[in-house]
């Protein structure tokens, strides 16, 4: 694609990484095949290809984007799909959250959007004031009934009272499980010490189901990996980094490479494990956002080095499993962030398998479900027919359990099923000889 920067705009780093991107893209439109929104919509601007067009445009006249432009890259899921498609390597991760970024700095929404979006900035992150949230919205569920339950997959974007309803939704209908353990707490390995990991808390997660990293915890613990939560961690970035909020999303990066840094020097770490595949991508990519940074520039390479997905380290482990559970057939959701940010494919259904497990995969394991951070809060229709349409080709292989690897997702799918969903590692955990995960 020809582009028309000036070399004044081209002096910009990020200016100059837009146009490596444009530039490798040859228009043809691979990328539409396998986008979400473009099979649910139909249209050119809801592709990846159209959404290119926006930006390049938007970039190179240096303007503040139109309500049309926005619209159009708000409903992009992020699900990355496109760029496992595209046979000329166009990073359009990077393109897209830049684009995200000029949004938010040049374009003013209108004031309801932008409350929503400051509380969710505010809210989700905090693991404690995203638990009492959570609290209140589980008594305030009944009141959903009252809200409006759709609006137009292809008019403007959904109403606040739309988005208000999805959150409701999405709250828990039970208690939310007690907190997991608090940052600064070891976890000394059985037996003798084969390695030491730190292991990202998380925010969401953290609240919502802290048995996910539990069973991590107790996979890690039994195969002699001692496991440490590093004290001042923050939320990875990856929530407010996708809204364009990104003094937030670096100011947390900026953090979390402080920490892990000091805990690496402190006390040697061999990795540093992430149960959330969506926290996992943004965290192997702080060497990106933090390459102009003469002071974390360094750092932030040898953290992203650093970062796994649970899965990816367990696959070094050589586990031992007790018993097999071949009655126990899983549908596995390769989450997004998993398959198409990481690149990480056959790993998890390759430790299910090996752990005794029959897995099956799911037609269509390419689209997205529909969570994507926030989106099954700020584009709910849109969402919601990505998960029906997940959660009807879930059912084709006829599972006893659905695993994850990706809280998102998870909670996502679990809305529209009544089939147990869990995450990858309470599988393997049960498998070594840990607790049974809530199956049928």
């Amino acid at each position: 694609m020809k582009t028309e920067f000036t070399l004044a705009q081209l002096a910009d780093p990020d200016i100059a990484v837009a146009d490596k991107i444009l530039r490798a893209c040859v228009h043809c439109g691979f990328c539409t095949a396998t986008c979400p929104t473009y099979v649910l919509l139909g249209d050119e601007l809801d592709s990846p290809r159209g959404r290119i067009y926006l930006i390049k445009q938007m970039l190179e006249k240096e303007q503040a984007p139109t309500s049309d432009v926005v619209k159009h890259i708000d409903r992009c899921l992020s699900c990355l799909s496109c760029m496992t498609t595209c046979p000329s390597g166009v990073h359009y991760m990077h393109l897209v959250d830049q684009a995200r970024v000029r949004i938010e700095e040049t374009y003013q929404r209108p004031l309801m959007d932008r409350l929503l979006r400051a509380v969710l900035g505010y809210v989700l992150p905090r693991p404690r004031e995203f638990r009492l949230a959570m609290t209140l919205a589980r008594f305030a569920r009944p009141f959903k009934a009252l809200l409006p339950a759709s609006s137009s997959t292809t008019g403007p974007a959904p109403s606040v009272l739309r988005r208000v309803r999805a959150m409701l939704e999405l709250a828990p209908t039970r208690p939310l499980p007690a907190p997991g353990p608090s940052g600064g707490t070891v976890f000394p390995a059985q037996g003798a010490r084969r390695g030491r990991v730190a292991l990202l808390q998380g925010c969401a997660q953290q609240a919502l189901a802290p048995r996910i990293n539990q069973a991590a915890i107790n996979v890690l613990t039994r195969h002699g990996i001692e496991v440490v939560l590093v004290r001042d961690e923050q939320c990875c970035g990856a929530l407010t980094h996708h809204m364009g909020q990104d003094a937030d999303a670096t100011a947390r990066a900026k953090a979390n490479v402080g920490v892990w840094t000091a805990e690496a020097q402190h006390g040697d770490l061999d990795a540093i494990l992430v149960t959330t595949s969506g926290c996992g991508t943004v965290i192997k990519d702080y060497g990106h956002m933090l390459r102009e940074d003469r002071e974390f520039a360094e750092p932030a390479a040898a953290v992203s080095a650093m970062a796994k997905d649970i899965s990816e380290y367990l696959a070094t482990l050589d586990l031992k499993t007790e018993a097999a559970h071949d009655d126990v057939v899983v549908a596995y959701h390769s989450a997004c962030s998993l398959q198409h940010g990481q690149k990480i494919t056959s790993i998890p259904k390759e430790l299910l398998s090996k752990s005794g497990f029959v897995v099956k995969d799911i037609p269509e394991s390419h689209l997205c479900c529909g969570s994507a951070g926030t989106y099954n809060i700020l584009q709910p229709d849109i969402a919601m027919r990505l998960r029906d349409r997940k959660v009807a080709n879930i059912a084709t292989v006829k599972p006893n359990v659905i695993a994850a690897g990706n809280i998102g997702c998870m909670m996502q799918i679990a809305s529209g099923t009544t089939v147990p969903v869990v995450h990858t590692v309470e599988l393997l955990d049960w498998a070594t000889g840990g607790p049974r995960p809530g199956l049928n």
